[in-house]
């Protein structure tokens, strides 16, 4: 699990806009980099809804938001075109990047184990480094909690 201080972990991803991106692209902003299990599920759309609404106030922070999932990058065009997400969404199907970040892992549900990813979320500096981790997120009320956080 990362901790405030630690250098957050690279990436190369393919987003919803057809671009690769890595994380050295968003230095000098503020990043919140997410990981959530899957598009279009209650949860998740509960999540990425309350953070698209929360634009106008991260973008007076020079905040940038960036959800990460599993799911293909065609997935995520339909997500984001279906809730009007005014954020990138990269996909990580081989959750190699959720790995890195710990937010990949065993979950439990109906009393049955497997592995799948952890809700988590990252605020890191303009500067490459993790400013908080936070792991096991509610979705609802999710971006008060960043807002503050950032």
């Amino acid at each position: 699990m990362l901790e405030p201080g630690d250098k957050a972990p690279d990436f190369a991803l393919s987003g919803d806009d057809g671009k690769t991106h890595t994380l050295k692209e968003f230095s000098g902003k503020t990043l919140i980099l997410y990981f959530y299990p899957r598009d279009n599920t209650p949860g998740c759309t509960t999540q990425a809804c309350d953070l698209r609404d929360s634009a106008p106030a991260l973008k007076k922070k020079k905040t940038v938001v960036v959800g990460i999932s599993p799911d293909s990058v065609a997935s995520h065009g339909k997500f984001r075109d279906k809730f009007n997400l005014n954020f990138l969404l990269l996909a990580d199907p081989d959750h190699k990047v959720a790995d890195k970040y710990g937010a990949w892992g065993d979950k439990v549900l109906y009393g049955k184990k497997y592995k799948g990813i952890i809700r988590s979320t990252f605020v890191i500096d303009d500067k490459g480094k993790i400013k908080s981790a936070h792991y096991k997120v509610s979705p609802k009320g999710h971006a008060a909690a960043m807002l503050e956080a950032v």
